[in-house]
């Protein structure tokens, strides 16, 4: 035995190798073809060659490493090894006999960050390589001394399955025989201090039930039935003219079986129930909280442990894919929320990775997020970028979902996010903004859009950093969304006063119209609105019981023609009394009271009477799609605007507001054109849940009386805490 030849044999057995392929395997000797390997606690190891020769190998070294020539034989050469243990007879393929399953282009795009489709290359594929079933594995981990694959298959034995290094780009791979969808497994690192590591995969496709932590070997069996919808998706180029009416649902407290309140429900279960309720109730679109793979529940998804994995808790990843399937059929989008700004520090998942800071920064001022007790990714480093560019992309593309929510933008955006002075590293121009996560937020949106047109990015966005949603090439992040944070603020701000104090802040319910333009604004009632001990929507509305229940329908017909787009969180549609927890489904039986019911009536009409008048979708980031008719009559506590279609003589809308108790018959209402104007929504209507205290009024007819800088104008009865929507007869 050579020295290189022992130093090779020491480090297999030391499990530090970086190419174990080198010395285990098959390979050309004076003879013929020399067969090694490695199987600690094997008594017999024997090679069936393909026609029908065996030859045995013998031990050359204690610790179970076995070898023997193949006399005559050349490469490339068919083998099987049949392993006799204390315990029983193993027949397998040798792993070392296959080729890299990764190419020179791959490895070179995933050094440039630029491997758009990298889970086809990282993580667990199931294969046929030369007629041999198996699973290939492949994992990023460059400051390891080794790394192996561990599962079932092989007793959780690290020594089993080293893996090969290919070089710089710091990958590991390896093939092995036999290994079918459903097994578990994780990777043994060996970090350069000698530590052994056990980590799921990044890039694993389905993981188990938690407390469970292992990765899954999964290859989808769904075939998919929504190409017209997704051609239509296509073809419609984007969302900005469409009516948008987003329903923020999380799955495991969105319903559950009153026979179970336990238990969750399935994707299966989810998607019919689901399916039926938003087409019932005219939602375009479902937004979920993330359902990427997460251990604590509390976190309500937001803390992932595994990125390109479904949630287990509803079953496997083809039942998602069924659910999303579903929705489009029922013609309903379908949004992800998605959180690439930090990940938790369970030392089984991303934390550093290879026993050195990998995925996050190595400086705390830069790689740990003050507020969540997580780590911020390192968006400077190419192959991180990488990673979640194609992580969008997989969800995009394989899951078919129609858009992308980013969770905490700021967070990203800003160096000093929640640091004290001290706490933070400026840029490199001594400044606060965060320039990798900038560069990183512009190339996800191009490539997202680019690669998926049609679809939706969105950004939770709570700062006046300029351009979120305007393109790249205009010096934007190019968003197609951006969160209007401050109209959430200000307008929930304004309808938690009293009416006799609410002249006095008037102008929070105005102030969005200045800025309303400046972004593509998505207006969100969300979850975090409900949580924390915010209380719900209706509980936050001043007065009595009729009062709170008026006041939350005015607010959201004054949501539904404000310029943008509408979010609203599960349960608010019905007025649930109750905070939102996780751990517990909606209070759907409230619906059994008629004011339950009315709101929720309400959110029905909103929605089916909004697709119908163009007026209130087709301009919201356009400052000619609206006017201002009544905007300071803060005494009267009412404010009353137009919106305006493409065609504004044939699409137009009126929208006027009594935010007061007081009813207001006869009140005076300037008109952009002259003729009859009916009530298209009035949310006094006994069928939500209104007194109906002018059911009689269903149309007005315009006067040549100038006002509100109109040539025509109109006597309107406006309900107490009322909207009413008017638009031409």
């Amino acid at each position: 035995m050579s020295p290189a030849t022992s130093d090779a044999l020491r480090r297999v057995i030391d499990r530090d190798s970086a190419d174990p392929h080198a010395y285990l395997g098959a390979h050309p000797s004076a003879g013929g073809v020399v067969l090694r390997t490695f199987r600690p606690d094997a008594t017999k190891v024997v090679a069936r060659v393909d026609g029908g020769r065996e030859v045995e190998l013998h031990a050359v070294h204690p610790d179970g490493v076995f070898e023997g020539e193949v006399a005559g034989a050349s490469l490339p050469l068919r083998y099987e090894y049949e392993i006799v243990y204390p315990s029983g007879t193993f027949t397998l393929r040798d792993p070392y006999a296959f080729p890299p399953t990764l190419g020179e282009i791959d490895v070179y795009l995933v050094g440039e960050g630029r491997h758009q489709e990298l889970y086809e290359r990282l993580g667990a594929h199931v294969r046929d390589i030369d007629g041999v079933e198996g699973t290939s594995f492949a994992v990023w981990a460059p400051s390891a001394r080794s790394v192996s694959v561990i599962g079932a298959f092989n007793s959780w034995d690290g020594r089993l399955h080293p893996m090969r290094s290919l070089g710089s780009s710091g990958i590991w791979e390896v093939f092995v025989p036999g290994v079918a969808e459903g097994v578990a497994y994780k990777y043994e690192i060996r970090t350069q201090e000698g530590a052994l590591l056990q980590k799921a995969d990044p890039f694993a496709f389905a993981a188990e039930i938690p407390p469970q932590t292992n990765s899954v070997v999964h290859r989808s069996r769904h075939e998919w039935s929504d190409d017209g919808w997704l051609k239509l998706r296509r073809d419609a180029g984007g969302s900005l003219d469409q009516p948008v009416s987003i329903y923020e649902v999380h799955l495991g407290s969105w319903r559950r079986d009153p026979g179970n309140p336990e238990g969750e429900l399935d994707y299966d279960q989810l998607a019919d129930e689901l399916a039926d309720y938003c087409a019932d109730m005219g939602f375009t679109h479902v937004e979920l909280l993330p359902v990427m793979a997460h251990p604590f529940s509390g976190s309500w998804g937001y803390q992932v442990t595994s990125y390109f994995a479904p949630t287990p808790r509803h079953g496997d990843a083809d039942g998602f894919k069924r659910f999303v399937d579903r929705l489009h059929g029922a013609g309903i989008g379908v949004i992800l929320d998605w959180v690439p700004a930090h990940f938790p520090r369970d030392d089984w998942a991303l934390a550093r990775f290879d026993g050195t800071a990998l995925y996050e920064h190595a400086d705390p001022r830069q790689g740990a997020h003050p507020d969540w007790g997580t780590l911020v990714f390192n968006f400077g480093r190419n192959e991180v970028r990488n990673f979640l560019v194609a992580n969008a992309l997989w969800w995009l593309r394989e899951y078919h979902a129609d858009g992308l929510r980013v969770d905490a933008v700021a967070s990203m955006l800003y160096l000093d996010y929640s640091r004290e002075e001290g706490q933070w590293i400026p840029n490199r121009f001594g400044g606060r903004e965060n320039l990798e996560a900038v560069d990183f937020l512009k190339e996800f949106n191009e490539v997202a859009h680019a690669a998926e047109p049609g679809v939706i990015s969105a950004a939770e966005e709570s700062t006046a950093w300029p351009g979120v949603s305007r393109p790249t090439y205009l010096g934007g992040l190019g968003f197609g969304f951006k969160w209007n944070m401050g109209w959430m603020h200000d307008t929930l701000a304004y309808f938690q006063q009293e009416p006799v104090y609410r002249k006095y802040h008037h102008h929070e319910l105005t102030f969005s119209l200045v800025y309303a333009f400046s972004e593509n604004f998505i207006l969100p009632l969300s979850h975090d609105e409900v949580v924390h001990g915010k209380g719900s929507l209706i509980d936050k509305m001043p007065g009595d019981r009729w009062q709170k229940f008026a006041n939350l329908r005015a607010l959201y017909a004054f949501m539904w023609a404000h310029p943008g787009k509408q979010l609203l969180f599960m349960g608010q549609e019905f007025a649930q009394w109750q905070e939102w927890s996780h751990a517990r489904s909606l209070d759907w039986h409230l619906l059994d009271e008629g004011d339950h019911g009315g709101v929720q009536a309400l959110v029905r009409e909103l929605n089916h009477v909004q697709r119908q008048l163009p007026a209130l979708f087709e301009r919201d980031d356009s400052g000619e799609g609206f006017a201002w008719l009544e905007p300071n009559d803060a005494d009267g506590n009412v404010v009353i605007f137009a919106r305006f279609g493409r065609d504004p003589e044939q699409d137009v809308v009126i929208c006027a507001c009594n935010l007061s108790p007081v009813p207001r018959a006869g009140y005076r209402v300037g008109l952009p054109q002259p003729g009859t104007w009916r009530v298209a929504l009035d949310t006094d209507d006994e069928r939500f849940g209104g007194s109906s205290a002018f059911a009689g009024q269903r149309e007005v007819a315009s006067e040549d009386i100038p006002w509100h800088n109109q040539r025509q104008s109109a006597a309107v009865d406006l309900p107490p805490l009322g909207v009413r929507w008017l638009v031409p007869a």
